[in-house]
């Protein structure tokens, strides 16, 4: 999975501090998703859908909204398709027009919550 080659430190250390269970659900289905990505046939991002089908590949189920936007978040941040996924994420995610907003920002939309921005 190409992580941007600039981040793969952060990216490593956001694994290792992610232990707890829940985190780490997230994380895998996140590479999971970052798997595929890179998967002959997903040129073209369905973001919701991938990150179901990479949930119900590793037999992670019960996925919570805030989940879905946290594992988003990771993929946009640190893979090298990320702003692509974040961008198809936002706009499939939005009630209004905050979708566009928050791809205006660098956001990521987080379906329990408003916004993620990044420091």
């Amino acid at each position: 999975m190409p992580i941007i080659k600039e981040k793969e430190e952060s990216w490593l250390w956001y694994q290792g501090v992610n232990m707890d269970d829940l985190s780490r659900s997230c994380v895998d289905i996140a590479k999971e998703v970052m798997r595929l990505l890179d998967t002959p046939g997903h040129e073209t991002i369905d973001a919701d859908k991938l990150i179901i089908i990479a949930a119900a590949n590793i037999n992670e189920s019960g996925i919570t909204g805030a989940m879905t936007g946290e594992i988003a978040d990771m993929i946009s941040r640190y893979h090298s398709r990320g702003k692509e996924f974040r961008e198809k994420w936002n706009l499939s995610n939005q009630i209004n027009h905050e979708g566009e907003r928050a791809n205006i920002l660098g956001d990521t939309l987080n379906p329990a919550l408003l916004s993620i921005r990044p420091k």
